[in-house]
């Protein structure tokens, strides 16, 4: 197999370990950091205030390797806190920026919250991270800045209109960053992620992310509900796949490819059923009474885009991004994650 710019940056960080920030480490995508971190020999701070973030995860990383116990300072807080920002970036090398109120209906329902934690949060993390001198910060941006916009593949510099409060915290978050880098020299670069789905994602509240939502519907015996008429489609991205993104913005050694943000995705598209009758078909393999299940269909929900695709030339280019799982082979390994702890609980 073809030696990959992925593989040459983590033999690189077990010769020459550094520090590492995670922000949102006990969340879905910042435990998969940490995991992948830990595992590669690197002393971890992380910084979580549990508002969306669980325990059970940090637990459960931990658990995996227990020795590596003591390469990870945790410190519980808020970011919206300029002080809890100061801290968490004392003498690290690299900021992995997860924290954030995701959800565009939730944004919907109450943006004052999503404004304060996902701008006024990260305009601290960039503040402290300049005043601190720390090397390098790479953020989570998101999809949805594209708006409006129709073209597909979606492209970094076309984007249309918000059709959310999210998107917009999102959009102006990688305004900030920009200034920050045009000001003062910060080395800040922005991943846009598309539907990213895996292990430890939460299946449970109100604003659930759909994948594992509906594995947990599946092996619960209840409904699952598609929003319109399961046309929308969307480029659903596993979860290893956002950890390489983020060890080769984090370690990328020339500083031009910082300053601008970069599609995060698998430049492909999975309508919402075909998503369905993939869960369901992984989940069929070891109970087989789900085989023949069927979705119900509501709606369609407030500030949803109809498709979404992203170009993954520029991150190809500029970080050698390459992805290790299309959805189908993320799909198997997060059916089967799911699955596996289900059993555990019966």
């Amino acid at each position: 197999m073809k030696r990959t710019r992925y593989d040459e940056v983590c033999e690189d960080l077990v010769n020459s370990p550094r520090r590492w920030l995670v922000t949102g480490v006990a969340g879905f995508i910042g435990s998969a950091l940490l995991e992948r971190l830990l595992d590669l020999g690197q002393t971890v701070v992380g910084v979580d205030n549990f508002l969306t973030g669980h325990k059970k995860n940090l637990d459960d990383v931990l658990a995996i390797n227990p020795d590596e116990r003591l390469q990870f300072r945790f410190i519980e807080g808020d970011l919206r806190d300029p002080k809890v920002a100061a801290d968490a970036v004392k003498d690290v090398d690299i900021i992995l920026h997860q924290a954030a109120l995701g959800s565009v209906p939730r944004s919907i329902k109450d943006p004052i919250s999503s404004h304060q934690h996902n701008v006024d949060a990260f305009l601290n993390v960039l503040h402290a991270a300049n005043e601190a001198n720390v090397g390098r910060v790479v953020y989570a941006s998101s999809s949805s800045v594209y708006g409006d916009h129709p073209g597909l593949p979606k492209v970094e510099d076309r984007i249309g209109t918000p059709l959310s409060p999210y998107a917009v915290t999102k959009r102006v978050d990688e305004i900030y960053a920009r200034v920050f880098h045009d000001v003062y020299g910060q080395q800040n670069i922005g991943l846009r992620y598309f539907n990213v789905f895996g292990r430890r994602q939460d299946p449970n509240g109100p604003y659930a992310a759909v994948i594992p939502r509906w594995i947990s519907a599946l092996l619960d015996g209840k409904p699952v509900v598609i929003f319109g008429d399961g046309s929308s489609s969307r480029d659903f991205c596993y979860i290893d796949n956002i950890v390489q993104a983020n060890l080769l913005a984090g370690t990328a050694t020339d500083a031009g490819v910082t300053g601008t943000v970069y599609n995060c995705g698998c430049n492909g598209r999975t309508n919402l059923k075909e998503l369905f009758a993939m869960i369901r078909d992984d989940l069929a393999k070891d109970l087989p009474d789900l085989a023949n299940v069927e979705p119900t269909y509501e709606a369609p929900r407030l500030g949803d885009v109809a498709h979404s695709q992203a170009s993954i030339d520029k991150i190809e280019a500029a970080l050698g991004f390459v992805p290790t799982h299309q959805v189908a082979e993320g799909m198997a390994e997060t059916v089967d994650w799911f699955a596996a702890r289900l059993r555990k609980k019966t």
